[in-house]
C-alpha cells in the first residue's frame, strides 16, 4: 500500500514538472494543496523526501520563463512553495541551484504596482531569506533596494505587503554581508525615519507586525560594530529612548518593547570600569606568584552559561542541570586510588591532634583545649557566656520553672520539636511597600523604646544623635596597649559606657571578647576599626522575612534609566565620595551625600560614586592578589536623611545570574536600632534585580577586543532614622573574629566532666591567622579500660567550612552544628556518646577576613587545590587533607565527610555527593555498569535530611562527578580516603521554594537551625544502618523513655488548645499538614499507616485515638518518639 501511495505521488509531481496543460498544472497543484492543507508536518516532510520542493521549483521557473507568465499557475505556487520551504531545511540551497531566486525576483519587480501578485513573490522570498546563504545571495542580486521601494511611510494601504517586505529584510539582515551592505548605503536613518513615522501615526496600534519588523531590522544590524556606529550618529538612542517613554505600561504593545530594549542595550557603547585598574586595591606578597598575572577561567559549581535573553525573568533559570561534558567518564579516574600526596611518616604530626585517641582519662579532663589568651581575659565579660550549653534560646534553671512549665520548655526547644516542620514560632511578616521599615515588621518595639518597655534614657537619646561616629569604634593593634595613648583609654571608657548603658546579654557573645580577638586578627590592609554589627551583636528576628515579589518592569526602567545617563547627562553629578584607590580623603562630612566605609574585617566597598543626589554607583574590591570574583560586599553608609529612598547600582559584578532576580534581598543592620534594642541583621531593599550592563573588561595589549562582561545589582532602600549608621551587605556577615570570640564562649559553656571540648590550631595560614581545629565527643563515663576503649573506638564525623570567604551562610550553618552539638540536647549527647566529630570550621581565615568573594591571599580558589595541596602555599587545605589520611592510615576512615558551603543561584538546602554508574548513567557513556561495585548508601543520608529538615530537598542533590571538580574536597576525599559518604552542602543565599518555609527568605535562625538538623541526620543515619551497635540502641531508647513523661504532658496540652480553636475545626490546611507530617514519619522509618485513608481522620479524635487508629500498637523507641513529634502538629 505504501508503495501505490509513493508511486502515485511521484506520478503526480512528475507530471506537474512535464505537463503543459495548464488544466491539469492547476487540478495537479490544488490536489497537493489539499492534500497539505490537513493533517500533519508529516505529510509536508514525506512529500519532501519524495522531491516535492525540486518539483515545485522547477515549475515555479518553467512558468516564469514563458513569455507572459501565467499568475493563475504562479500564485497557488508560490503558497505552495512558501508551506514547503519552511519545512525544508535545504529549500534555499535548491532554490539557489534551480535559479529560482532570480526568478522570484524579476517577478516581484514587474508587480510592484500589483499587490496581490506582489505579496505572493515576497511569501516565497521569505522563505528563501531563511536561509543566511540564500539570503547573502539575495542582497547581491539587489534584494534590499527592491523591499526598501515596497516599504512606505505610513499609508493604510497594502500594509500586508509594507509588513510581509519588512519581514523578509528582517531575514536577510541576519547576513553579515547584508547588514555591512545596509550600513554601507545609509540604511539605518532611513530605517529610524520610517519606524518614527510608523510609530507616530499608529496610534491605536494596528500595525505593531510592521513595527517590530523594522526594529528587526535595525537589531540585526546593530550586531555589527559599524552598525552601532551608524545607529548612534542618526541618533538611534535618542529616538528610540523618546518613543519608548510612554509605552513601558502597554501590554500591547509589548513585541515593540523588548526590541527597543534589546537595541538599546546592543548599542550603549562599551567602556571599562571606572577604576585604574581592575586588579584588587590590596595585594600580598605571595612567593612564586605574580599579582599581575592574567585572570584564570571561572570554574564555580553555580557558574551558568550567559543568556542572550534581555528581557525581564519571571522564572528561575537555578535547575539548569551539570553540562553533560563536563562530566568525568574514564571509570579508571573515577574508581581508582591515587597514591599519599606526601611522604607517610609526615602524617605521624597530626597524632597530636588526636590526642582523645592516647590520652589517658585524667589528661583528658585537664586539656580543655586552648583557653583565653591573657590579653584577652582582660576585656572578656564572662557574664555573657552561659554557665551551661543549652538548646537554642533556652536559658533558665531548673529553680525557675516548675512542673509542666519545665517539661513544656523541654519539648518546645528540642531539636525534634522542629523536625520538618520548622521553628514553632515562625510567622510570616506582612508584606511591605517600598515606604515601610523593615524593623518595624521584624520588631514589635516602638522605636523610642527600649526591649524592656522603658523610655529611652538622655544618655541614650545623646548616644543616638552621633550614631554615625559611635559605630567606628577603634581596635588597636597587638603592639598597642590601652594605656599608651590618651584617645586609646577615651575609646576604652566610651565602650565601656555604651556596653553598660545599651548592652543586654547576648547568647554565646561577648564584645570585650570580640575586641581582644579583633585586635590579635591579621588583615592585609592592617585594619584598625571593627564594623558594629560584628562588635555588637546579632539577634535573629522573631519572625521569617518573606521573599521580595518582584514589580514587573523593574529591570526595564533601569535600563532607560542607565539610557538616559548617556543621552541626558545634565543632571548627573558624577562625583567620587569614597575609593580605595585615593591616598587623600574624599569624604566632605558637610555635604548631603552619604558617608562610605569599608576598611573592617570582612569588608568589601571599593568605591563609591555619587550619579544623583540620592543614587550612588559601588564598586567592590576583586579578591586579594586576583583581577575577579566581584560579588561580596558589607560596608557601612552614614548621613542618610529619613524617609527618603536611595538607590545603590554596584557595577562591577560577575556572576551570570543571581538570586536577587527571584526574591532574595540584600541584609541591613541599623546601629540605632541596636541600641535601642534590636541588635539585628534584617533583610531590606525593594525594586531588586540583577542585569548585565555596559562595562566590559579589556584583554591586555592595544585595539584588544572587549574582555568578559559585568553584572549590575541595583536596588533602593530606605533607612529606618536619620543620621544613622547602618551596614548593608551581600549576606549576614560572619568574620574570623567572630568565630575565635564563639569558640572560645563555647569552650567555657560545657561541662568538662561530660562534654570533651577541644579548640586547637590546625595550621598558620598565610596571612599569620591561625585556622581553627574543634574535637567534640563526650567523656569517658569512667576511667574503667572498657569506657576509656569504648571512648577511643567511636567512629569519626568530619565536618569543614567556609573555604569560599563569600559564602557566608556557610558559617551560620556551622554555628548551628557547634552549639547544637555541645548543647544538652539529647539528640547531642546521644550524638557524643557516639562519635567524635573533627571540625574545621574556616578553612579560609584569609579570605573571610580581607573581604574575599572566592579565593586566598594567593588569588586562588581553595576548593581546586585538594589534589595536591603545598603546605607553604595552601596551608590549611595540606593539613585538612593529611589529618585525613592520618585517620585512614590508623583504621579510622570517617564515616561523613561534608563541607558546607553557599549557593548564589538555587533556592533550598541541598547536597553534592559523588558516585560513579550516576554519572556514567547521565553521560551516556558506552561502558558498562553492570560489573562496576558501588556503595549506594551515599544516597541514604540526604533522603533523612529530607524528611527532617524543613529547608533540605532531594529534587536538588546531585551526585554527579564532573572533570571541573576533581580537584575539590568532595571529590578528593572520595576518591583518594575512600569516603562513599562525601558531600558538599549547599545553603542558598535566598531561602526556600518548597516545604514549610516556601516562600521564606532564610534568617541566621533557619540557617542554624540546619546545621543542628544535619546533626539530627547522623544520628538517624546512624539508627538505620545494619552496622548499628545495640549499645547505641539501648542508649537511644532509654534517653527516649526518659523524656516519654514530659512529652506526653505537653503534647495533651498542646492538642486539648488546639482542638478547642475554630481554626483548627474550620481550616482544611491542618488536613494537608496532619498528612504531610504523616506521610514523612512513614517515609523515613519504612512504616505503613493502619487506616490508608487519612482524610477520614476526625478533627475530635484524642491524641490516644489518633496515635491507636493510624499506626500498629507495637512502637520502637525511635518511632515512638519521632512520630510523637508529628503528633506535635
Amino acid at each position: 500500500m505504501a508503495e501505490q501511495e509513493a508511486s502515485g505521488l511521484q506520478v503526480l509531481l512528475q507530471t506537474l514538472q512535464s505537463s503543459l496543460d495548464r488544466e491539469s498544472i492547476l487540478a495537479i497543484l490544488q490536489l497537493l494543496g489539499d492534500l497539505l492543507s490537513v493533517g500533519t508536518d508529516r505529510r509536508i516532510r514525506y512529500m519532501i523526501s519524495k522531491g516535492g520542493s525540486e518539483a515545485l521549483l522547477r515549475t515555479l521557473v518553467d512558468t516564469a520563463r514563458t513569455a507572459s507568465p501565467d499568475y493563475v499557475i504562479l500564485l497557488p505556487l508560490f503558497r505552495l512553495l512558501a508551506k514547503v520551504g519552511l519545512r525544508d531545511k535545504k529549500f534555499g540551497q535548491k532554490a539557489l541551484e534551480l535559479e529560482a531566486l532570480d526568478v522570484t525576483l524579476i517577478l516581484a519587480r514587474k508587480n510592484l504596482c500589483h499587490s496581490q501578485n506582489l505579496l505572493h513573490c515576497l511569501w516565497a522570498l521569505r522563505v528563501f531569506a531563511s536561509s543566511v546563504t540564500t539570503g547573502a545571495m539575495l542582497g547581491i542580486n539587489g534584494a534590499m533596494e527592491l523591499l526598501l521601494k515596497v516599504i512606505t511611510p505610513y499609508t493604510q494601504k497594502h500594509t500586508q505587503v509594507i509588513r510581509t517586505a519588512a519581514e523578509v529584510l528582517a531575514a536577510l539582515l541576519k547576513s553579515k554581508s547584508n547588514s555591512r551592505r545596509a550600513v554601507n548605503r545609509s540604511y539605518v536613518p532611513r530605517l529610524l525615519r520610517l519606524h518614527q513615522d510608523w510609530h507616530s501615526h499608529d496610534t491605536a496600534h494596528s500595525f505593531v507586525p510592521i513595527r517590530r519588523a523594522l526594529l528587526l531590522c535595525l537589531k540585526h544590524i546593530a550586531k555589527l560594530r559599524s552598525g552601532r556606529e551608524a545607529f548612534l550618529a542618526a541618533q538611534g538612542m535618542e529616538i528610540l529612548f523618546s518613543i519608548i517613554q510612554n509605552c513601558l505600561d502597554d501590554q500591547s504593545l509589548e513585541p515593540v518593547i523588548s526590541i527597543v530594549l534589546q537595541i538599546l542595550r546592543q548599542c550603549y557603547p562599551k567602556s571599562p570600569l571606572p577604576l585604574l585598574t581592575t586588579s584588587s586595591t590590596y595585594s600580598f606578597p605571595v612567593p612564586g606568584i605574580v599579582t599581575s598575572e592574567a585572570p584564570r577561567v571561572l570554574t564555580e559549581e553555580d557558574y551558568e552559561d550567559d543568556s542572550e535573553e534581555e528581557e525581564d525573568k519571571d522564572s528561575d533559570s537555578e535547575d539548569v542541570k551539570e553540562e553533560d561534558d563536563d562530566l568525568e567518564t574514564d571509570v579508571n579516574k573515577l574508581s581508582s586510588k591515587p597514591g599519599l600526596d606526601r611522604p607517610e611518616e609526615e602524617l605521624m604530626q597530626y597524632k597530636a591532634m588526636c590526642l582523645e585517641l592516647s590520652c589517658s582519662f585524667e589528661e583528658l579532663e585537664s586539656k580543655p583545649g586552648d583557653d583565653l589568651n591573657s590579653d584577652e581575659t582582660e576585656y572578656a565579660n564572662h557574664h555573657h557566656i552561659p554557665t551551661a550549653a543549652s538548646p537554642k534560646g533556652l536559658f533558665l534553671n531548673k529553680d525557675q520553672i516548675s512542673g509542666g512549665q519545665e517539661k513544656e520548655v523541654l519539648v518546645q526547644n528540642s531539636l525534634l520539636s522542629r523536625v520538618k516542620m520548622g521553628r514553632s514560632s515562625i510567622h510570616l511578616t506582612s508584606k511591605r511597600g517600598p515606604g515601610m521599615n523593615s524593623y518595624r515588621n521584624v520588631h514589635s518595639n516602638d522605636p523610642g523604646i527600649d526591649s524592656s518597655g522603658s523610655d529611652v534614657s538622655d544618655i541614650q537619646a545623646s548616644f543616638l544623635e552621633d550614631a554615625g561616629d559611635m559605630d567606628a569604634i577603634s581596635c588597636p593593634r597587638i603592639s598597642a596597649s590601652f594605656s599608651n595613648s590618651t584617645k586609646t583609654r577615651e575609646t576604652a571608657e566610651f565602650i565601656d559606657q555604651l556596653l553598660q548603658t545599651h548592652l543586654k546579654p547576648m547568647v554565646f557573645h561577648d564584645p570585650y571578647l570580640y575586641m581582644a580577638k579583633a585586635r590579635r586578627t591579621r588583615s592585609v590592609a592592617d585594619f584598625t576599626m571593627m564594623a558594629f554589627p560584628d562588635f555588637w551583636g546579632h539577634c535573629p528576628p522573631l519572625s521569617a522575612q518573606p521573599m521580595l515579589q518582584r514589580k514587573c518592569g523593574v529591570q526595564r526602567i533601569k535600563i532607560l534609566e542607565d539610557v538616559r545617563r548617556l543621552i541626558q547627562p545634565s543632571d548627573i553629578i558624577n562625583k567620587v565620595v569614597f575609593s580605595l584607590d585615593e591616598p587623600w580623603p574624599l569624604q566632605d562630612t558637610a555635604s548631603d551625600c552619604l558617608q562610605f566605609f569599608s576598611a573592617f574585617e570582612s569588608g568589601n566597598l571599593r568605591k563609591a560614586i555619587q550619579v544623583r543626589e540620592f543614587e550612588y554607583d559601588l564598586l567592590v574590591n576583586a579578591d586579594v592578589n586576583s583581577t575577579q570574583h566581584q560579588q561580596w560586599f558589607y560596608f557601612k553608609v552614614s548621613g542618610m536623611r529619613a524617609a527618603v529612598p536611595y538607590r545603590f547600582n554596584i557595577i562591577n559584578c560577575e556572576k551570570p545570574n543571581s538570586q536577587f532576580n527571584y526574591g532574595m534581598q540584600l541584609t541591613l543592620y541599623s546601629v540605632k536600632e541596636a541600641l535601642l534594642g534590636r541588635p539585628t541583621w534584617v533583610r531590606t531593599g525593594y525594586d531588586i534585580c540583577y542585569y548585565k550592563n555596559h562595562y566590559r573588561q579589556r584583554t591586555a595589549g592595544a585595539g584588544a577586543a572587549s574582555g568578559k562582561c559585568y553584572y549590575t545589582l541595583t536596588f533602593a532602600v530606605i533607612f529606618p532614622h536619620a543620621e544613622d549608621a547602618c551596614y548593608l551587605a551581600y549576606h549576614y556577615p560572619y568574620t574570623y573574629s567572630a568565630l575565635m570570640t564563639h569558640l572560645d564562649i563555647l569552650g567555657k559553656s560545657v561541662n568538662r566532666k561530660q562534654v570533651y571540648f577541644r579548640q586547637e590550631v590546625l595550621c598558620q595560614t598565610l596571612g599569620g591567622n591561625s585556622c581553627p581545629l574543634v574535637t567534640i565527643t563526650a567523656m569517658p563515663e569512667s576511667d574503667r579500660a572498657d569506657h576509656l576503649e569504648q571512648f577511643r573506638q567511636r567512629p569519626y564525623q568530619v565536618i569543614t567550612a567556609r573555604v569560599h570567604p563569600g559564602e557566608s551562610n556557610a558559617s551560620w550553618v556551622m554555628k548551628g552544628t557547634l552549639e547544637f552539638l555541645v548543647s544538652s540536647d539529647p539528640v547531642a549527647r546521644l550524638l557524643r556518646e557516639n562519635f567524635i566529630f573533627k571540625i574545621i570550621p574556616m578553612l579560609n581565615p584569609d579570605g573571610v577576613i580581607n573581604g574575599n568573594h572566592r579565593c586566598s591571599l594567593r588569588g586562588e580558589d581553595l576548593n581546586r587545590q585538594w589534589l595536591s595541596p603545598s603546605a607553604h602555599l595552601q596551608p590549611t587545605i595540606y593539613h585538612a587533607k593529611g589529618l585525613l589520611h592520618y585517620l585512614g592510615s590508623i583504621g579510622r576512615r570517617p564515616t561523613v565527610f561534608c563541607d558546607f558551603h553557599g549557593h548564589s543561584q538555587k533556592k533550598n538546602v541541598f547536597l553534592y555527593g559523588c558516585s560513579i554508574k550516576e554519572t556514567l548513567w547521565q553521560a551516556e557513556a558506552t561502558v558498562g555498569t553492570s560489573n562496576l561495585s558501588e556503595d549506594v548508601s551515599y544516597r541514604t543520608l540526604p533522603k533523612i535530611l529530607d524528611k527532617l529538615a524543613p529547608a533540605f530537598t532531594m529534587s536538588s542533590c546531585s551526585f554527579l562527578v564532573e572533570k571541573s571538580r576533581a580537584s575539590t574536597a568532595r571529590v578528593v576525599v572520595w576518591r583518594e580516603m575512600g569516603v562513599s559518604r562525601s558531600y558538599t552542602m549547599e545553603s542558598s543565599y535566598c531561602g526556600c521554594n518548597q516545604g514549610p518555609y516556601q516562600g521564606l527568605q532564610f534568617g541566621t535562625g533557619e540557617l542554624e537551625e540546619m546545621g543542628a538538623m544535619f546533626c539530627l541526620g547522623l544520628l538517624v543515619l546512624e539508627l538505620k544502618s545494619g552496622s548499628c551497635s545495640h549499645q547505641l540502641l539501648t542508649r537511644a531508647a532509654a534517653l527516649l523513655n526518659a523524656e516519654e513523661e514530659s512529652l506526653d504532658f505537653y503534647l495533651q496540652r498542646s492538642f486539648s488548645v488546639l482542638l478547642a480553636s475554630s481554626y483548627f475545626r474550620t481550616s482544611v490546611c491542618c488536613v494537608h499538614l496532619q498528612r504531610y507530617y504523616l506521610h514523612i514519619f512513614c517515609e523515613l522509618f519504612e512504616v505503613k499507616p493502619v487506616h490508608q485513608n487519612i482524610k477520614s481522620c476526625q478533627k475530635e479524635k484524642t491524641v490516644e485515638d489518633l496515635k491507636h487508629g493510624y499506626f500498629p500498637n507495637a512502637f520502637s523507641p525511635t518511632l515512638t518518639l519521632f512520630y510523637s513529634v508529628f503528633l506535635i502538629l
